[in-house]
């Protein structure tokens, strides 16, 4: 099969199943989304020639039993309105043959440069990896190079577990960190370096789980990022097979950073204890990118490996991805903001000033809807907890409950009423200071909750039935004073 064919193939389940996905209410309004079947981590994020190029991994044969996972890909001028391109890669060549897997870009002399891992299995489902190269001129088609694949499988004392490049370059240099597993089962991350992108060497191994107080972090690292903001380095990945420690390690796999420095000549990280990125139910897989304003910003997945539980299957299609956000570094912890574009989606605003709640419930005129961006400020002193009701139906008892513990001094997220979910409760420690402010993103089948002005962020698919729309806002023994502004998106 070449390229044609497989965009032809492409189209044939995107034109089947487009009107049934289409149809279905829990289709996002500005979330990014595959036009059918399946999508997972973003890829190739990158501010190129004043626009934003990003890719996704993509498989629209799904959930039919057909694999056939290529690069979806977009672009935008704002980072809000997306337009949806051909695939740029399709598994079509022996050493992608069972998915064209996860990377990233980069511009070379003006040229938009893709590198990811190709993926392949043997008949006897052995696995193989290989780090591959495609450009592109026009910034729509792209073309493999000949020289493919640039790393073959893995380096000694690793499995083939060996995948997600992230490319950067720094002084003459281009660096690649990749996801890792070692023969012991350990996750890590390991440092190549090259001076052309085609003849790679191994420097060392920034970090891994089976180095001292890391060692708790799994038996394999995925989805690798290394950056750098106010001159301290940031390994960004998703571990896999960590426990739960209480309030921690909750979800199914993770994804959390360290910061410190990197040692380019060894490529060993100095760093600080492992964080959690996003504390809700679904975030997965970043993707980080610095643009030409000098933010560094990043998308996830907003879903999890080996979690396919979704009322939306039936419908022939499956996830989506967060918003943009922009990330800060204040002492060693990260600071996520939503991108300051995502205030041109505003519509119809909506204020409310010095509301008192007094160990009640209420509702605001025109505070409610399943598409919105809704920012409270809670100020309190002696109260037991406070918060929001979110996507309330009293006739069918639904709701995502939102509210602050004072007396455990913690964030709650509740999302075993949503309308789909059974259970499902996720905590954070945030300390009291009589303030809490809430930036409530809400979009058809999805929430993300930004906990004063980005200390922590809550991310988390939600499936309540149309016409759960209500918001309601409460304190419990106790009293509250909230400002609220409501915008429609």
């Amino acid at each position: 099969m070449d390229n044609k064919e497989f965009l032809k193939l492409v189209k044939k389940y995107e034109d089947k199943y487009e009107k049934v996905v289409e149809n279905d209410y829990y289709r996002q309004n500005y979330h990014l989304m595959c036009p059918v079947g399946f999508m997972n981590d973003p890829n190739g994020f990158i501010d190129f020639q004043g626009e934003y190029h990003l890719f996704y991994q993509y498989n629209p044969a799904y959930p039919e039993p057909n694999k056939i996972v290529c690069w979806g890909h977009v672009k935008s001028k704002d980072l809000v309105n997306w337009d949806r391109l051909p695939p740029a890669l399709a598994p079509i060549d022996w050493y992608d043959s069972q998915g064209c897997y996860s990377g990233s870009a980069v511009n070379v002399n003006d040229e938009l440069v893709l590198v990811y891992t190709g993926n392949v299995k043997d008949i006897a489902g052995n696995r193989e990896t290989y780090q591959c190269l495609a450009k592109t001129l026009d910034g729509v088609s792209f073309e493999k190079d000949k020289k493919n694949p640039v790393i073959s499988n893995q380096p000694e004392g690793y499995t083939r577990h060996f995948r997600d490049p992230k490319i950067w370059q720094h002084n003459d240099f281009w660096y690649a960190i990749i996801g890792a597993q070692t023969e012991e089962k350990r996750g890590a991350a390991v440092i190549y370096s090259s001076k052309d992108l085609y003849s790679w060497n191994k420097i060392g191994e920034a970090a891994g789980a089976n180095l001292g107080k890391l060692s708790f972090l799994g038996y394999m690292w995925e989805c690798p990022n290394l950056f750098s903001i106010k001159n301290k380095d940031i390994l960004l990945f998703c571990p896999q097979g960590v426990k739960a420690e209480g309030d921690f390690y909750n979800n199914i796999y993770q994804c959390g950073y360290l910061t410190g420095k990197l040692d380019y000549n060894t490529g060993k990280m100095s760093y600080s204890d492992f964080t959690e990125f996003d504390r809700g139910f679904e975030f997965y897989a970043p993707q980080v990118t610095k643009d030409s304003k000098g933010r560094t910003l990043v998308i996830g997945w907003m879903g999890l490996p080996d979690e396919e539980n979704s009322p939306t299957i039936e419908k022939h299609w499956l996830h989506c991805l967060t918003i943009i956000r922009e990330l800060q570094l204040k002492g060693n912890k990260i600071i996520q903001k939503p991108v300051e574009e995502m205030r041109l989606l505003r519509k119809d605003e909506m204020g409310y000033d010095g509301i008192i709640l007094n160990n009640e419930e209420i509702q605001l005129k025109n505070i409610e809807g399943d598409s919105y961006e809704l920012l409270c400020e809670f100020f309190y002193e002696n109260v037991q907890s406070f918060g929001l009701k979110l996507r309330c139906n009293k006739d069918k008892k639904e709701e995502t409950l939102f509210y602050y513990d004072s007396e455990e001094e913690k964030l709650v997220l509740d999302r075993s009423k949503d309308g789909f979910h059974k259970d499902g409760v996720r905590k954070c420690k945030v300390k009291a200071s009589g303030k809490l402010k809430l930036n409530v993103f809400m979009d058809k089948s999805s929430v993300e909750i930004f906990v004063n002005d980005g200390q922590e962020v809550f991310t988390s698919r939600i499936y309540p039935s149309k016409g759960s729309n209500d918001v309601i806002f409460f304190a419990q023994n106790g009293e509250v004073s909230l400002n609220v502004r409501h915008w429609t998106i």
